[in-house]
């Protein structure tokens, strides 16, 4: 159970990562660079483009921060099944634009890992309340 467990904290990391990488490239570059070099940019708005990169950067965080801090642990694997959505979606557009999603299935499977791991096998308890003093 400590190997899984371990296992699902890299998993974490490397995801949110990655997520942190590709969400902060949507939100900070301009449009125009990401459809320069991203053919599936095209099919999207702008404000798509931004709110994709604005969900992946909010995924990264629930990956880590809720399991981190023990408040709502539980947001972890919500996060990480929504980054499984988001993935498959993703898939279907590259497939859409003719390239490969490999890529997408990967981080599809790893997310879906960390979602099962957390929410079944080696959930984290949420932090319990520390009782409050009465005078």
């Amino acid at each position: 159970m400590k190997g899984l467990r371990i296992g699902l904290w890299v998993v974490q990391v490397l995801l949110a990562v990655a997520f942190l990488g590709a969400g902060f490239m949507k939100v900070a570059q301009s449009y125009d660079a990401i459809a320069a070099s991203q053919a599936w940019a095209s099919l999207f708005s702008p404000e798509a483009v931004k709110l994709i990169g604005a969900v992946e950067l909010l995924a990264a965080v629930g990956l880590i921060l809720p399991s981190l801090t023990r408040i709502l642990p539980v947001l972890t694997p919500l996060a990480a099944s929504g980054l499984v959505l988001q993935m498959i979606v993703a898939g279907a557009t590259h497939i859409r634009v003719g390239e490969p999603p490999i890529p997408n299935v990967i981080l599809a499977a790893l997310a879906a890992f960390v979602a099962w791991g957390r929410f079944k096998k080696a959930p984290i308890a949420p932090r319990t309340r520390s009782p409050v003093a009465t005078a």
